[in-house]
């Protein structure tokens, strides 16, 4: 399979005053994508896994259930041939659905109509314990070794009640790197921060699907994309300069991500940060912000190389790359005046911390510090454009004016309403052209 190219563009205001020491920028980075679809030969190097949560609460009322097994069957149809795959149950245990046995099937039509046909024979009974079904999903890709692109779809309906915060962390640990997972919930007896938890580190998303009568087209677009995917395993690499240090390093488009605690050392200089599978045509940006040895006024240098690698970590390849420059100025007027991109996604990070303050706020009954974390999430929507966000905001505060971030908490809110908002507060908006 031929390896997609990347294009990068860093987006900066190079200039610092006298004594200045840190340097900010956004880089955008879009997979250029190989000429033509995937073709068949690179379904073998990939693997799914659904992940049903069969405990007694889906039963309550019978149409979550069966509108589960419908999306499971929906995402089935999705698998392209030639694609490995397998099907697992998750109560305080996890079982294998299809194959029975442990291991994974390769995706045919005689394979897709027998694995829905196990699906529907799903009844719902027991507790909930997802590192267990974290633990036999990372098993089962093991069991197939040749897949690369390895993915999970992870649905739930409850808390992770029948083991401890301790387990699920290890079993969460166990599987970063192996694959990765997207998350949903469906109805509002979850809770966000645990598949946040799990979708973060397993390089997914997570969102809330409040009807059940949702879950098929949520399941059959999450598999599409999935199948989209054409590159594993692809890391952004950062290379600074001696006495120089990495302030963070974060992804804020589309989603807020912070990847300054994952780096791995790459040289005496370098760091390699995981950004998982991308697909074609894929564009994602990242703020870097390094702290660099001040240098005289006139005086410019390299500040940081930022590059997009892929492939084994003895011998990765190199598929773009992009510089970071400093130039240390008297001039007032140009050290001061910030890079639009780095001010528009500062403003969205704070946008997703206010938000996820607020609502914890709000949990705790500290009315004063939700209405004024919610009112700066509102102000920060307005400035930047973040349409979607406000609209969700306005389901649970009252909203007096909105630039100047004045609302009031609502008295009542629907529990579906509150946790879109939570689950969703991540996305971002990309800098206007």
């Amino acid at each position: 399979m031929t390896e997609p190219g990347f294009a990068i563009e860093v987006f900066q205001n190079q200039y610092l005053p006298d004594g200045g020491r840190d340097v900010s920028a956004v880089v955008t980075v879009t997979s250029a994508g190989a000429a033509g679809p995937v073709p068949m030969a690179a379904y073998p190097d990939r693997a799914e896994i659904i992940i049903v949560d069969c405990s007694g609460s889906m039963g309550a009322p019978e149409t979550k259930i069966a509108e589960a097994r419908a999306a499971t069957s929906a995402a089935v149809d999705a698998i392209c041939d030639g694609v490995a795959f397998g099907i697992i149950s998750g109560t305080d245990v996890a079982v294998p659905v299809f194959p029975e046995a442990a291991g994974m099937a390769v995706a045919s039509a005689q394979t897709r109509q027998l694995a829905k046909r196990a699906v529907s024979l799903l009844r719902p009974g027991g507790g909930t314990a997802m590192g267990q079904w974290l633990r036999l999903a990372q098993a089962t890709f093991a069991s197939y070794p040749a897949a690369a692109l390895r993915h999970a779809i992870l649905l739930t309906d409850g808390k992770n009640q029948h083991e401890s915060p301790a387990e699920l962390g290890a079993a969460i640990k166990l599987c970063e790197g192996a694959f990765g997972c997207d998350c949903r919930g469906v109805g509002t007896d979850w809770e966000v921060s645990e598949l946040r938890r799990i979708s973060t580190a397993l390089f997914g998303t997570v969102d809330i699907v409040p009807d059940p009568a949702g879950l098929a087209a949520d399941f059959a677009g999450m598999m599409g994309k999935a199948m989209a995917k054409r590159l594993a395993d692809v890391s952004l690499r950062l290379w600074t300069p001696q006495h120089a240090s990495v302030r963070f390093v974060k992804q804020v488009a589309p989603d807020v991500e912070d990847l300054t605690g994952r780096a791995e050392p790459s040289g005496q200089l370098a760091a390699d940060y995981p950004t998982g599978a991308w697909g074609d045509g894929e564009s994602r940006d990242y703020h870097v912000c390094v702290r660099v040895t001040p240098g005289a006024v006139g005086q410019e240098m390299l500040a940081a190389r930022v590059s997009i690698v892929a492939g084994s970590p003895s011998s990765p390849e190199v598929l773009g790359q992009g510089l970071v420059r400093a130039v240390w100025t008297a001039d007032e007027a140009l050290s001061t005046r910030m890079s639009r991109h780095v001010a528009h996604y500062t403003g969205q990070a704070e946008l997703a911390r206010v938000i996820q303050e607020g609502l914890d706020a709000r949990k705790r009954g500290d009315e004063g510090n939700a209405t004024a974390k919610l009112g700066r999430a509102v102000a920060l929507a307005e400035q930047s454009g973040n349409v979607d966000t406000a609209k969700l905001l306005a389901r649970v505060v009252d909203v007096v004016d909105a630039p100047a971030g004045t609302v009031r908490l609502k008295k009542r809110v629907h529990d579906a309403d509150e946790m879109a908002l939570d689950t969703r507060s991540t996305r971002t908006v990309r800098t206007r052209k």
